[in-house]
């Protein structure tokens, strides 16, 4: 029995310009590279803290 993993669609819709390094190696690690780009990705734990990280540059939907 295979459970289905959650999914998120994040969008970029702040620059990363001003802001600290880190934030900004984020943003690539979740592989969004300029602003409106949009992204699904799968709701482990690990992509779930880096959304957390960035959360004030990102608009974040659920998908069922």
């Amino acid at each position: 029995m295979s459970e289905q993993v959650k999914r998120v669609r994040v969008t970029q819709v702040g620059s990363p310009i001003g802001r600290k390094p880190g934030q900004k190696e984020t943003l690539i690690g979740l592989g969004l590279h300029r602003m409106n780009a949009s992204r699904e990705l799968a709701a482990t734990p690990e992509t779930l803290g880096r959304i957390r990280k960035v959360k004030h540059l990102l608009k974040v939907e659920e998908l069922s």
